[in-house]
């Protein structure tokens, strides 16, 4: 089966966001009042396995060896069977 994923990595609370602190910084100098900003990553993932259990499992395991920083990151993800 094909399983479209969508997954969403941002930081844990408490860790700096520099590039969320900058677009912050530009976004006031600009006009706009903004009390915080924070960036996440998004990815879209096509992915084939043969349940939506398997499916689950093998994004868990594409978050926490490459895609998050288990230090740092928080991931969740949605899936949707495709066929």
């Amino acid at each position: 089966m094909i399983f479209k994923a969508s997954v969403e990595v941002d930081l844990k609370p408490g860790h700096s966001d520099p590039e969320g602190e900058t677009t912050k910084k530009s976004l006031a100098e600009l006009g706009y009042s903004v009390r915080s900003v924070k960036v996440s990553k998004n990815y879209d993932i096509v992915l084939e396995a043969s349940s939506s259990k398997e499916a689950k499992s093998v994004l868990s395991e594409i978050c926490r060896r490459l895609l998050a920083n288990p230090v740092k990151d928080n991931y969740t993800f949605r899936i949707e069977d495709t066929e």
